[in-house]
């Protein structure tokens, strides 16, 4: 499993899955996201600019991302 640590507040769905390598560029991420291959905490997420904050875990095939504060 990757993580994340967040400087912020939180991060954008798209900018996380880029930031761990699941995609190589935005057009990527937003594709991705849009045709339900991403889920967030267990439910298919649509939203690329989908806010993720400390606990929240993604899913993209069969790999995970956690996000830390």
């Amino acid at each position: 499993m990757e993580t994340i640590k967040l400087r912020d507040e939180y991060i954008k769905l798209g900018q996380a899955i880029k930031a761990v390598g699941f995609v190589e560029s935005g057009v990527d991420a937003k594709d991705t996201i849009l045709d339900g291959l991403v889920k967030v905490n267990g439910e298919v997420c649509l939203m690329r600019g989908k806010k993720l904050y400390d606990g929240d875990v993604v899913e993209f095939m069969g790999q995970e991302i956690k996000i830390v504060k």
